[in-house]
């Protein structure tokens, strides 16, 4: 390949209000935005790391300082596999890639992909952990929503409160709930009973990463979808017998490369394909949307936390998220 020049931009996505998961609590995604160029094409794409794996916007300057010569080579997406471990950079890079392709070849992204022209995807809208009753008016207040995803703490009694103020507040709901490694082996038959008496349709990653074994032979009603336990490729097959459903999403296996393999390896082991991200912008959410076109389950809300998206941006419309190449993936004079 032609040699490229590599530009990085360290980012500060401010959210428009604090946003509280199982031990953290939000207040903007930091993310890096690498451009690659060749002097007739350029690619973009947007990194977030993996918080919980330390993998932040220091770490992820270095990984890209440190293989710097290696990416101004200008290696394939294969390549770059090789070079950059799965995380953040990786995912900045191969996105990058991934349009940069697009430019030289004049086709969009879904195409480069072997897919169908895309189509709008139903996406949950995530309510952060507050208040019982903040959060169901909070699910009232998103009133074009079809899907809405929970984030719980671990605390059992308070965690079912939020479940069941927000299925009164919209019992029209599909409706999923993410342990965020919130809960321990012990409260899993009185967390699925109570949210199987609320309709909910998925539990995402109940247990910490490493525990996965107190999941083997566990009759639940409610599939049990794999997130912090199911990083990249090499993390599919253990799934088996252990959930249901592989979360995928760019910044922990590194790229939109990667991700399609993990999709089309769950599919063929049995499972079922989710696609989710760390937050970001639109331009991360892009390349995640052509993901989506594989994916039975779709949370790509990242960019309505923000106080200020980027331009273009993904649209939002009936509950449905729309991303398409003009937002990521084209080249000039490419849009569908």
């Amino acid at each position: 390949m032609k040699r490229l020049t590599m530009s990085i931009a360290a980012e500060r996505l401010r959210l428009a209000k604090p946003f509280r998961i199982s031990g953290y609590v939000f207040e903007a995604f930091q993310v890096v935005v690498v451009t690659l160029d060749d002097g007739l094409h350029r690619g973009r794409g947007e990194g977030g790391g993996v918080y919980y794996l330390g993998d932040d916007v220091p770490h992820m300057l270095d990984t890209l300082e440190a293989a710097r010569d290696a990416i101004e080579a200008g290696p394939t997406r294969e390549q770059l596999r090789a070079i950059l471990p799965p995380g953040g950079a990786r995912n900045a890079v191969d996105c990058a890639l991934w349009e940069l392709e697009a430019a030289r070849a004049g086709v969009p992204v879904w195409k480069l992909a072997g897919q169908d022209v895309p189509r709008a995807l139903r996406t949950t809208f995530t309510l952060g952990a507050e208040e019982p009753a903040a959060m169901a008016e909070t699910a009232r207040s998103h009133a074009q929503a079809r899907a809405i995803k929970i984030k719980l703490t671990g605390e059992l009694d308070l965690d079912l409160a939020r479940v069941g103020a927000i299925r009164a507040a919209r019992p029209d709901v599909w409706l999923g709930v993410d342990g965020n490694q919130g809960f321990v082996p012990g409260q899993l038959d009185a967390l699925i009973a109570g949210l199987q008496a609320h309709d909910v349709a998925l539990l995402e990653q109940p247990l910490a990463r490493g525990q996965e074994a107190s999941l083997a032979g566990l009759k639940s009603p409610i599939p049990i979808a794999g997130d912090e336990s199911i990083l990249s490729l090499e993390d599919v097959p253990g799934a088996v017998g252990r959930f249901d459903v592989v979360n995928i999403k760019l910044d922990k296996c590194g790229g939109l490369t990667e991700a399609l393999m993990m999709a089309q390896e769950a599919r063929r082991l049995g499972l079922g394909v989710m696609v989710g991200n760390m937050g970001g912008s639109s331009l991360a959410m892009g390349p995640s949307f052509v993901l989506g076109q594989v994916c039975d389950i779709v949370d790509l809300d990242g960019p309505i936390f923000l106080a200020n998206d980027r331009d273009p941006g993904v649209q939002y419309v009936d509950g449905e998220v729309w991303a398409g190449p003009e937002v990521w993936g084209a080249p000039v004079g490419v849009t569908a």
